[in-house]
């Protein structure tokens, strides 16, 4: 028995012997040369540029998605926490008055410490945040992670930016193009990708879903991203009195608006009003202000184009964030529902944008102007048309009108910003443009927190249309004083 298991041990060892030789080692041959081949192959893909515009992409949508998703959560926060419309209102104030002085400063940082680095630590930020977020004890830990989130989330557009530029000579635009479609997209589609979480599990999941955007982009960042060195540490170069002071007047206004309802904070007003005198002596004083307000002296043009944008966003934001509350708490539609029926709202601008786009390039910024700003009329008013009893077919179609108008107005106003201002200032300007929209974001919010505070209904929802007409006839007369193109012109040196 032992003699027959010898032998039949030694042909098992010759047999796999012969393989050994014969075959499996001719195959890790192959195999590592396809392996080779496969990281040369994937080294030349790393290197597309594209690859570098994607990554930065799932960083930047970041901040527009945890904007937007918000809206179809603000009804199930408030009920968590037992607040009233008015204080679930800060979630959304938070992260604007966040965003608006994070993103110069994080700009500046991208200069000092390299654009990659910034970029990493901003995914870091938001992953703390948003890991942080669903175990808030109460609403004031919830509102410091919104706060995290948009400081976080406000690093990766300034540092991607400049990413962009120096690394992508050929078909910038494109790429620039690209990047405008993954923020616009996600802004569309952030209250329809909110009301499915929340349906499914609840609040908190809108701060998970951030979890594998910022697990694919941090990948890709260590892999694709130019790793360039570090500028010179220039801590005055960042105007920290100027970003305190403008916090402190922006909260003032908000605590002194909310108190409208109720007895009036004048306090509050002060504080505002003091706060804004201070902060525009200093920043006209200063050589790298955080709002350059001397520049809007002598550019009446420009300042009229931010005041009309500031305008849009307050009506615009007022329904992107006043619908929802409006669908769930009156129409008693679930979540799930009311994002796919924000969808006529945020999706039909996606709609519009090429058209404005197109004609744009035929007419210049001033007709699409005061074609979105009189669209954004036309539904407004129409809204006080709306009843307790009318189909929600109705109100669809007036979110629609909204819609289109949102479409037409931001990118004209853009470009009427652009036609307005000397080349080299297209930076700091297009910085100023982006805070214009945070101020109306903010202003929305306090808005509805009076008007939607003591009670929700078809009334209440009438009295936003009635005070939004208001500043919508403003739009439409700003955008009919606007030069024409060809009369457009910055402000002599």
């Amino acid at each position: 028995m032992f003699i027959v298991s010898k032998s039949l041990l030694f042909a098992f060892f010759k047999k796999a012997d012969y393989f050994l030789n014969s075959c499996y080692l001719p195959m890790i041959e192959v195999i590592n040369l396809s392996f080779e081949k496969q990281v040369k192959l994937m080294a030349n893909i790393l290197k597309n540029p594209w690859v570098l515009v994607i990554t930065i992409g799932l960083g930047t949508l970041l901040n527009p998605l945890n904007s937007s998703m918000i809206s179809v959560a603000l009804t199930r926060i408030q009920h968590e926490f037992a607040l009233s419309f008015a204080d679930a209102t800060w979630l959304i104030s938070i992260f604007y008055l966040a965003s608006a002085a994070g993103q110069p400063v994080m700009g500046k940082l991208s200069d000092m410490f390299g654009p990659k680095r910034l970029f990493i630590s901003g995914l870091i930020i938001v992953a703390g945040a948003s890991l942080l977020a669903p175990f808030s004890p109460n609403f004031l830990s919830l509102l410091g992670c919104r706060a995290l989130q948009a400081i976080g989330s406000s690093t990766l557009f300034p540092s991607g930016m400049s990413m962009v530029r120096t690394n992508i000579t050929e078909g910038q635009a494109k790429a620039l193009s690209v990047l405008s479609i993954f923020a616009t997209t996600s802004a569309a589609f952030g209250p329809s990708i909110g009301g499915f979480l929340i349906a499914s599990w609840d609040w908190p999941s809108i701060f998970i879903i951030n979890f594998p955007f910022i697990v694919v982009s941090f990948t890709l960042a260590f892999l694709v991203l130019p790793n360039k060195g570090k500028g010179k540490l220039e801590l005055k170069r960042i105007d920290f009195l100027g970003i305190v002071l403008f916090i402190t007047a922006i909260v003032g206004l908000i605590l002194f608006l909310l108190s409208l309802e109720s007895t009036i904070n004048w306090l509050s007003f002060i504080v505002f009003a003091g706060a804004g005198v201070i902060f525009y002596v200093y920043e006209s004083k200063r050589d790298e202000p955080f709002i350059d307000v001397a520049s809007l002296k002598k550019n009446h043009n420009v300042t009229l184009v931010y005041g009309q944008f500031i305008t849009i966003n307050l009506i615009y934001y007022c329904y992107f964030f006043g619908f929802p509350t409006f669908l769930q708490q009156v129409l008693a539609y679930d979540a799930k529902h009311t994002g796919l029926i924000m969808l006529a709202l945020a999706g039909s601008s996606i709609i519009t944008a090429p058209i404005a786009g197109r004609l744009i390039d035929k007419r210049g910024s001033k007709l699409p102007l005061v074609i979105g700003a009189v669209m954004l009329l036309a539904g407004t008013a129409l809204l006080l048309s709306y009843h307790e009893g009318s189909p929600l077919l109705w109100l669809i179609v007036i979110m629609i009108i909204l819609g289109f108008s949102s479409g037409f107005n931001n990118i004209s106003a853009q470009t009427a910003l652009y036609e307005n201002i000397d080349e080299k200032d297209t930076g700091s300007a297009s910085g100023l443009f982006q805070t214009s929209r945070y101020l109306g974001s903010i202003l929305s919010s306090s808005l509805l927190g009076v008007t939607f505070s003591e009670n929700l209904d078809t009334e209440h929802l009438h009295l936003v249309a009635i005070i939004c007409t208001v500043f919508a006839v403003v739009v439409v007369l700003l955008a009919l004083r606007l030069p024409a193109p060809h009369q457009a012109k910055a402000p002599s040196k």
